[in-house]
């Protein structure tokens, strides 16, 4: 079908280190985006994490009105908004819309249990894209598919529980709830106050999407061949889709999709994933940053150029375990550098780390498709780190199938677009809209003696690290939590 290119969509991409927001075309093309930095969490007593005072709302009207200044067209062109924004997350919300308390991340342990009630100032408890939907429209609306943990939601049905004895079990009051919708559904209209705060235009309809990982699978044109997504964000994560409904896996599990009876498989992932990589770069010292900065490139631009230059795949021996960030069922776990020489630098470092993010999702993308009894074709890598070189061809001569990287890599933002595209009736299903909508910019293919060398260190050297350190780990916990 055909579409007219001056019609426009502005996709809100909310994650846990920052929010962008973009502007596309109906083509798919990115006409201009602006992202905003979070500030830090705040993490504090037992197990707590917060986004501080109201920082998620705060930084979509920065991100939205820097966005739409950016944008040279004409804003009565504009037809929808996209709303995303991360899940596993709870937002606690007074009777006048505002917040009662900062919203809990999902690394806040208070997230592993339903709702308790403290605060009679509470008035409603939702998600973060409950919450942004109240602020953009007023409505008290969420997508169903951003109900990922502690909620009475029936799996099946993907509604609030009707029996009152397993509803009551998760002690939210039903009228604390928000009603549900599916995704690529209106929520509502901006409105007045949204729009003088945001710079949206008022009377704008604001969709829903889904889970931020389902929208992410949509936005990088995952389809139900083999195809992989790797999505490199604070929490890294791989996934596929499906339209079943599945319960009873060991590998992996069933998230509701971003396209109603679509539904997102996703496998084991690694908690402060990309963060790992900050901090390694952190610990590397200004002198990086002052390098890069001289060559009109990022930190870790530069060091994906460096590291290609002057290391090798495998890094010597070095290999690095990303458990910074330990489960709340297994709080022994440490992250490990193992396999250090002397010949070992800052780049032996870097490539390690990278290395090992890739190893350890690969040992998660094959247990699941084990477990699918189907074959990886591919995988596609979204996400900032997928503008590294190396880090691309590392995951492609790791997985040994090629690894593809799309025009526009943050595709929770183009998930976002292509939902609003569906609710607007703009194409007639989601396989038209990404073939409309995503667009490859390049492959990396595997190197064959690479492909080798990583199976080999893989199969008989990095699987075998967790069982070998586990019971070390679990005495070193006991002394340390006993201080």
């Amino acid at each position: 079908m055909s579409t007219v290119q001056t019609k426009y969509i502005i996709a809100i991409d909310g994650g846990t280190q920052s929010t962008k927001v973009a502007l596309f075309d109906l083509e798919g093309h990115q006409i201009c985006s602006h992202t905003v930095k979070l500030r830090p969490m705040d993490l504090y007593g037992d197990n707590r994490a917060e986004h501080p005072d109201d920082d998620l709302w705060d930084s979509l009207k920065v991100a939205c009105q820097a966005a739409l200044g950016m944008f040279d067209g004409d804003a009565g062109d504009i037809v929808g908004v996209g709303l995303g924004s991360i899940r596993c997350c709870r937002a606690l919300i007074r009777e006048d819309g505002n917040l009662a308390s900062p919203v809990q991340n999902w690394m806040d342990m208070r997230l592993s249990r339903p709702y308790e009630h403290e605060d009679d100032a509470v008035r409603w408890v939702t998600t973060t894209t409950g919450y942004l939907t109240h602020r953009l429209t007023g409505e008290t609306k969420d997508t169903r598919a951003n109900y990922v943990g502690p909620w009475p939601i029936d799996p099946v049905t993907l509604d609030w529980y009707e029996d009152a004895e397993t509803f009551a079990s998760f002690t939210t009051p039903r009228e604390m709830l928000f009603d549900l919708v599916d995704p690529c559904t209106i929520l509502g209209q901006v409105t007045a106050a949204a729009s003088a705060a945001t710079g949206i235009p008022e009377g704008l309809p604001v969709v829903a999407t889904a889970n931020d990982k389902a929208v992410e699978g949509l936005g990088a044109g995952i389809v139900n061949d083999g195809s992989v997504l790797v999505s490199l964000g604070t929490y890294i994560a791989s996934m596929m889709v499906g339209d079943e409904n599945r319960f009873d896996m060991a590998s992996y599990f069933s998230n509701p999709g971003a396209v109603a009876g679509q539904f997102l498989y996703e496998s084991g992932g690694i908690r402060r994933g990309m963060s790992t990589v900050t901090w390694v770069m952190d610990v590397m010292g200004d002198d990086v940053v002052r390098e890069a900065a001289e060559r009109g490139m990022s930190r870790e631009a530069w060091l994906n150029q460096r590291a290609a230059e002057e290391t090798t795949a495998g890094s010597d021996g070095l290999m690095t375990i990303l458990n910074w960030l330990a489960p709340p069922t297994r709080p022994h776990e440490r992250g490990m550098m193992i396999g250090f020489n002397g010949t070992h630098g800052r780049m032996h470092m870097f490539r390690s780390t990278l290395e090992g993010i890739a190893m350890t999702m690969k040992n998660h993308v094959q247990a699941m498709c084990d477990e699918r009894e189907v074959d990886p074709t591919r995988i596609v890598i979204s996400g900032g780190g997928s503008n590294g070189e190396l880090f691309m061809q590392i995951f492609a001569d790791v997985f040994g199938v090629p690894a593809y990287r799309n025009e526009v890599n943050g595709s929770a933002s183009m998930g976002a677009a292509i939902c609003t595209a569906l609710a607007l009736g703009i194409y007639k299903d989601w396989i038209e809209a990404i073939d409309n909508m995503v667009r490859l910019r390049d492959v990396f293919h595997p190197i064959p003696e690479n492909v080798a060398l990583y199976g080999d260190i893989n199969e008989r050297v990095y699987k075998h690290f967790a069982p070998q350190t586990d019971a070390v780990l679990k005495a070193s916990h006991e002394v340390f939590s006993n201080r």
